[in-house]
């Protein structure tokens, strides 16, 4: 398939699926349209990098689908400047994105064959880190954030990432129960953190943070 067959195809995702779903932040878009997706895939994977749900990478894991990490970026509203935790970088799709944005990224990620792809192919990125490491414990040494973003679905947010964000800064996921994944957006303030949902939303679960089960006889 040749580049000029997907960036058709990213064309067609932009116009059929985001910008019938809210996206159409112009921003927001244009760094969608600048970014080949399929170069975040394997090579056996490159023909569907714009369908509408998650795409395979490996290890039982799985890049997100299009439209849940567009209206994630969407809900956090980033800035240039804001200094962003990304968890779940995976092969580092949602930190090219968030590099467009103008956000100073630090990407986690715990398969070290994914991070190592992300490194490759975001070396040119000078406001990118990528960080191998367990995703529930985020990067606690280069806090405090001003955004955190987790590209996937929890079942449990664990207090370690929150208390990484900056009182007043923003947090996005998807939060899976019961089956069902809904995106979600909150803000830590000095009294906490609370968190709505916006949307529910197909999501990739992410490992690592599944609710304790309860004990039962």
């Amino acid at each position: 398939m040749t580049e000029q067959n997907f960036r058709a195809m990213r064309r067609a995702m932009v116009e059929s699926q985001l910008r019938t779903n809210d996206v159409n932040d112009l921003e927001i878009i244009e760094a969608i349209l600048a970014e080949p997706r399929e170069d975040y895939l394997p090579e056996e994977r490159r023909s569907a990098a714009y369908i509408d749900r998650a795409v395979p990478l490996g290890e039982g894991r799985a890049l997100n689908p299009p439209l849940a990490t567009a209206r994630l970026i969407v809900e956090a509203a980033p800035r240039p400047g804001d200094k962003v935790l990304l968890i779940g970088a995976a092969t580092g799709y949602a930190a090219a994105l968030l590099a467009r944005l103008g956000c100073a990224v630090v990407a986690v990620e715990e398969q070290a064959e994914f991070a190592a792809r992300a490194k490759a192919l975001l070396a040119d990125r000078d406001n990118v880190e990528i960080q191998t490491g367990a995703l529930a414990a985020g990067a606690p040494g280069k806090a405090p954030y001003d955004l955190l973003f987790i590209d996937g679905a929890v079942e449990e947010l664990p207090e370690a990432l929150i208390d990484q964000l900056k009182v007043g800064g923003r947090a996005v996921f998807a939060r899976a129960e019961r089956g069902v994944t809904r995106l979600c957006v909150g803000t830590r303030t000095a009294g906490g953190f609370g968190a709505r949902a916006f949307v529910d939303s197909e999501a990739v679960t992410l490992p690592g943070f599944a609710r304790p089960k309860s004990f039962t006889f």
